[in-house]
């Protein structure tokens, strides 16, 4: 059988759709995963997902919607149904490639057919007792920076995004952006005090993940004109705000695990102004599409540089490396090796 005839199912969460209207990093990238291998002419590609979710991939699903789009729902109750009514169809496939953290794994020794998790970040240092004890599995990290010393990872595959929902644009905005969830994690507070210092007109959009937060930090510095929050912005919105964008700001508090906010900053031509933590040295190569900071008097000092970027290198720099195309491209490298590994352990 020809590598591109194997049976592939791709796990999607299903907190959102699948692309998700707004937020849902998760979604996205198990929705662009099967996109790149259809568009690289993969014929056996489903996608499990929401119901309506929306796919060239053949799609199956168990919920109607996502359970933070329908609150009618309990969020673990509408997990554990996805994923195993997803596995009782293990059998039908040769590989499968979850996007859903830990949980499938456990089902590992109730199915023959191979699992691939793309680790997308460890939400508590707990769950790496699952990981840990499923070490005769494939593992694949989103970025150098975002790995556990103690997992058997068979390769890095960056995030990659869809190019087409982006419009590159050589000319710059006048303002700043923030775009991302509104949460200490992310620093929006951070960007507002940027912004303050620089004097520049920020625009703040994302879902609302910590509300005290908001009210606290967010909140009291919004008004009309210079410090504005405009709520989620949907692929059409985000494209919008990066026009006005002067540069994007992305002062994280934590180590980034990829940051698709990045990426897409820079696919738009937005140079982007980062805290050096985690993958964002991988992601925005300092001076060329961005800044790494380390701190606020050198996002201040910056922003002051930005117009020494390129913005076409911004634009390069994705097509390169964090294309749709380019992560489908390195999945299939993954998902060959797989198989000669499962042809080598069975033989």
């Amino acid at each position: 059988m020809e590598l591109r005839d194997k049976r592939i199912a791709i796990l999607a969460p299903v907190a959102w759709r699948t692309p998700p209207r707004a937020y849902g990093a998760w979604e996205t990238v198990a929705g662009n995963i099967a996109e790149g291998l259809v568009a690289r002419g993969w014929k056996n590609i489903t996608l499990f997902a929401t119901k309506d979710s929306v796919t060239r991939a053949r799609l199956v699903g168990f919920i109607d919607r996502g359970y933070e789009e329908d609150r009618t729902q309990i969020g673990w109750v509408s997990t554990c149904l996805h994923i195993s009514k997803t596995l009782e169809h293990a059998g039908e496939f040769d590989l499968i490639h979850s996007n859903f953290d830990y949980l499938p794994l456990t089902y590992l020794p109730f199915i023959k057919t191979p699992m691939l998790t793309t680790i997308h970040g460890f939400s508590h240092p707990d769950i790496l007792r699952v990981y840990r004890n499923y070490k005769d599995t494939y593992y694949v990290s989103i970025s150098d920076a975002d790995r556990d010393p103690e997992l058997p990872y068979i390769a890095t595959v960056y995030n990659g995004i869809d190019l087409s929902n982006l419009t590159f644009r050589e000319r710059p905005g006048d303002k700043l952006l923030f775009l991302g969830r509104i949460h200490l994690d992310k620093g929006p507070h951070l960007a507002i005090e940027v912004a303050q210092r620089c004097g520049r007109d920020l625009i703040i959009a994302g879902i609302i993940q910590d509300q005290q937060y908001f009210d606290a930090f967010i909140k009291p510095h919004l008004n009309d004109s210079s410090i504005q929050f405009i709520g989620p912005a949907d692929p059409v919105q985000r494209d919008a705000l990066f026009q006005q964008a002067y540069a994007t700001l992305h002062l994280n508090t934590i180590p980034e695990r990829f940051g698709l906010v990045m990426a897409e900053s820079m696919a738009a031509g937005v140079p982007v102004i980062v805290r050096d933590l985690g993958s964002c040295r991988e992601v925005v190569q300092d001076r060329v599409t961005g800044y790494l900071v380390r701190n606020i008097d050198e996002a201040v000092a910056a922003v002051g540089q930005v117009e020494r970027i390129d913005r076409r290198d911004c634009r390069r720099r994705v097509e390169e490396n964090f294309s749709l195309a380019r992560m489908a491209e390195r999945y299939e490298q993954v998902y060959e090796e797989i198989f000669r590994r499962e042809a080598t352990r069975h033989a």
